[in-house]
């Protein structure tokens, strides 16, 4: 795919109006963004991601346009695990509900920097080494182990990275927000606000979730172009998904499934990639392996096919674990009525919309507590 300079440049130049006239608007009415603004938006930039894919299927080719929509759905479906980090760090700086938006769009401006600036590094190494493909593979694979071994497991607590570490150490930071304010002065001497220090968090953090999710979708294309639009479309999108989703993100139980199946079948996909262009001289004397090539008809099938089953089993598990359950009094739970209706009466049990697993939990602490103690009673 020949991109000319000129098509670059104006790709960049309506990025950066729509950051501009996001950047205004929220400054001209900072306030807390509710569901139904944040669905417009949401829906908004997926018209943006699907129009643009189309034109490609227009203006170019089919195989770029799917190329594209395939690079996209996999950088947004990562991105969605990004949203669970997203929220720790907002929590940790107890960034007020009105300025959120201003530090997701900074942050997301930043991220996006530095992907691009990643993104050459990446296409300049494919360009002159194939077997950066090997690597890449290799960090998909080692991702995708850690993503299933972390199913499940507690939420982390956010620890400062060394950007901010340093940038502590450089600029005095006040211990309170002032507005939507990144500087103030104090007493003649300039500080850093906690507003410039969590948009920084945001910014660097994503760096490394880049790590796993640029190798990923240069295994779907190897086009910068295509690379950064994917990249850039499902960030700037990926700010208003973290207020539409909220706390629904822990009912997307599989997620990590999902993502982690998606990683490794790309990462398989780079392997092939690199046997077809094998120049490492002991391996087939470094001629091409003829090898199965997998289609980006294929990958997006398949990539899409993972997401919506993904999708459809986290629902499908957040429903059995919210599903009424039936209470006896000083018994174990059991399922509930059919039609949900409570049952008339505490010594017919009661009707609760709870995990089972919890609902156990507190049946048996009861029971516990109303056990005698050993040897004497308490007064």
């Amino acid at each position: 795919m020949n991109v000319p300079m000129w098509l670059w440049a104006v790709t960049v130049a309506a990025l950066l109006t729509v950051i501009i006239f996001d950047l205004c608007w929220v400054n001209h009415r900072p306030h807390q963004i509710g569901l139904a603004e944040a669905g417009r938006w949401v829906a908004f930039y997926l018209v943006l991601a699907v129009a643009f894919g189309l034109g490609l299927w227009y203006f170019a080719d089919g195989v770029w346009a799917g190329e594209f929509f395939a690079g996209y759905l996999t950088e947004y479906s990562l991105s969605v695990d990004n949203l669970f980090v997203f929220v720790i760090i907002m929590t940790a700086f107890r960034v007020p509900p009105r300025y959120q938006h201003r530090v997701l769009l900074v942050g997301v401006v930043i991220a996006l920097a530095m992907r691009a600036a990643f993104i050459a590094l990446g296409a300049a190494a494919i360009e002159r080494f194939s077997w950066v493909f090997y690597l890449f593979a290799v960090v998909l694979v080692v991702t995708a182990y850690r993503l299933l071994r972390s199913h499940g497991s507690a939420d982390p607590e956010y620890r400062e990275n060394p950007a901010l570490r340093l940038l502590r150490r450089v600029v005095p930071v006040t211990g309170d927000f002032h507005g939507s304010r990144t500087v103030v002065k104090i007493d003649g001497k300039r500080w850093a606000t906690p507003m410039l220090v969590v948009m920084v968090a945001i910014g660097t953090t994503d760096l490394l979730f880049a790590l796993d999710s640029i190798p990923a979708i240069f295994g779907l294309t190897q086009e910068p172009y295509l690379v950064f639009t994917a990249n850039a479309f499902a960030l700037m999108g990926l700010r208003q998904l973290y207020f539409l989703l909220g706390g629904l993100l822990n009912r997307l139980v599989y997620l990590s499934y999902g993502l982690a199946v998606i990683l490794g079948f790309i990462g398989v996909k780079l392997v092939l990639e690199a046997l077809h262009e094998n120049e490492l001289p002991f391996l087939n004397d470094g001629r091409p392996v003829p090898v199965p090539d997998i289609g980006i008809v294929l990958s997006l099938g398949v990539i899409a096919g993972i997401l919506l089953v993904t999708t459809v089993a986290s629902v499908l598990r957040s429903r059995l674990d919210r599903r009424p359950v039936r209470v006896p009094e000083g018994g174990l739970a059991v399922p509930g009525p059919e039609d949900g209706r409570a049952a008339p009466g505490p010594e017919d049990g009661r009707t609760v919309h709870a995990g089972t697993r919890q609902v156990r939990k507190a049946t048996h602490a009861r029971a516990h507590r109303a056990r005698p103690a050993k040897g004497s009673a308490h007064s």
